[in-house]
């Protein structure tokens, strides 16, 4: 089954999110915990929920993934700021129990001039401090493309991030084309190698989700500026490599390109023309 969807606005709730979806045809979504740049969580509404649930099973709804808000730092050099970041995520995970099994992905963080090391151990600090043992939620390191002082641009500052992690059955990866593209990782050209090293340093059994955006700018440029697919440096025949890849395809892709839902809706319709061997 190819699990396509986008980002969808979860300011009406998950109800209008669903029905979103599968307006443009899209059987799962990603969405964001709360504004990405800050603030207070929607409140829950339980007959959305309930509602939602329903129109998810009818229609063919699979993991939908919660993307946490771009204010978190969990590797952030000011305490408060961590702790901001531990209370958000404890409180985004709890919510999510209302539609227990799917993802919850965030961005590791900056180290603001720690070091790389100290980033990656406050981050495996932070997680520790927020995963328990009943928790329904795989919840996901995303691959950054290595601006500034991010932590999480190369594979082996992932795996070293999971190493460090207690509960580590609760974690997995998404991989962002845009991302390891600029991070430099040829998946233009060597897709397969790609793949590989990712098996040997983390392990393809942690890959959970993909977001497909094409980029802005060349590769290895260590910059995060997502384009329409197929307009930008990676191109289409790349994005048709990924959805088709045997390694990939069962995975959920979730599209994060800079478009409005009936634009979604077109990028949807054509992955699902490059898609092969679906019924």
């Amino acid at each position: 089954m190819f699990q396509i969807g986008c980002h969808l606005s979860a300011a009406k709730g998950f109800l209008q999110m669903g029905r979103e979806a599968i307006s443009i045809k899209a059987n799962t979504f990603q969405f964001f915990t709360r504004n990405p740049r800050g603030g207070n969580a929607k409140e829950l509404d339980p007959r959305d929920v309930a509602e939602f649930l329903a129109l998810a099973k009818a229609n063919g709804i699979h993991q939908i993934l919660a993307h946490a808000p771009y204010t978190l730092n969990a590797c952030a050099a000011n305490p408060s700021i961590r702790d901001f970041t531990h209370r958000t995520m404890l409180d985004d995970l709890a919510r999510l129990e209302s539609v227990p099994g799917n993802l919850y992905n965030f961005h590791p963080g900056s180290h603001v001039g720690q070091g790389t090391e100290k980033g990656i151990e406050l981050i495996a600090e932070t997680l520790n401090g927020v995963l328990s043992k009943s928790l329904r939620t795989t919840v996901l390191l995303e691959t950054m493309s290595g601006k500034g002082s991010e932590v999480g641009r190369s594979f082996e500052e992932l795996r070293a991030i999971l190493d460090r992690v207690e509960l580590s059955e609760k974690m997995g990866v998404c991989l962002d084309t845009c991302h390891v593209y600029d991070a430099g990782y040829d998946i233009v050209h060597d897709l397969d190698g790609v793949l590989a090293r990712f098996d040997t340093i983390i392990g393809l059994n942690r890959l959970k989700a993909i977001h497909l955006n094409d980029s802005k700018n060349p590769f290895s440029s260590h910059k995060d500026r997502h384009e329409l697919l197929g307009q930008g440096s990676l191109g289409m025949r790349t994005f048709e490599r990924i959805i088709n890849h045997p390694s990939l395809r069962h995975l959920p892709f979730y599209l994060e390109t800079p478009n409005d839902l009936p634009g979604y809706g077109q990028e949807i319709a054509t992955l699902k023309s490059l898609r092969q061997g679906d019924a």
